[in-house]
């Protein structure tokens, strides 16, 4: 499951899993950590090959490249507007921050981070058309013509695809 923060990755790919009966990996629960640092990259890649590899079966949710491709049969990309992206990560944030939410074990969101150039919202900002063209890109990528590929362009559309599965 891949798409821009806010596009509901965790929460789509959660309900998905439980109605496949397999297990869900959330890429962010295994690379976010203390203090939100970042894990030596391939280490990280290996790590995560080594884990879906020992799963039967799965549905992982983030944007770590193709980490998953070659264990993979499906690539689901929730392509959602802007907007909606913006005020799910906004609401989100604000949520985390109240209940003052544990990430992961490790971290935690703080209303300082909420806007500016280090918070989610700057980063969904900046980073929405360029992970559509990236994800547009890889959906067309000769690595990823032995996948499914589905894109979804509404939350509506989601919750058509996951009824029909």
């Amino acid at each position: 499951m891949v798409g821009t923060s806010g596009s509901g990755k965790t929460t789509f790919s959660i309900r998905l899993a439980d109605r496949l009966g397999v297990r869900h990996v959330e890429l962010d629960a295994h690379f976010w950590q203390p203090d939100w640092q970042q894990p030596d990259r391939d280490a990280f890649n290996e790590r995560m090959i080594a884990t879906l590899a020992g799963l039967d079966g799965w549905v992982c949710d983030g944007n770590y490249g193709s980490i998953a491709a070659d264990h993979a049969d499906t690539i689901v990309w929730l392509d959602l507007p802007l907007r909606t992206c913006l005020w799910r990560v906004l609401r989100r944030a604000v949520r985390r921050a109240r209940q003052h939410e544990l990430l992961w074990g490790t971290n935690r969101e703080s209303w300082s981070r909420l806007i500016g150039r280090d918070s989610l919202t700057w980063w969904v900002l900046t980073t929405h058309g360029r992970r559509r063209r990236d994800l547009t890109e890889l959906f067309g990528a000769p690595a990823y013509r032995h996948l499914r590929r589905v894109r979804l362009l509404s939350s509506a559309e989601a919750e058509a695809w996951l009824a029909s599965v």
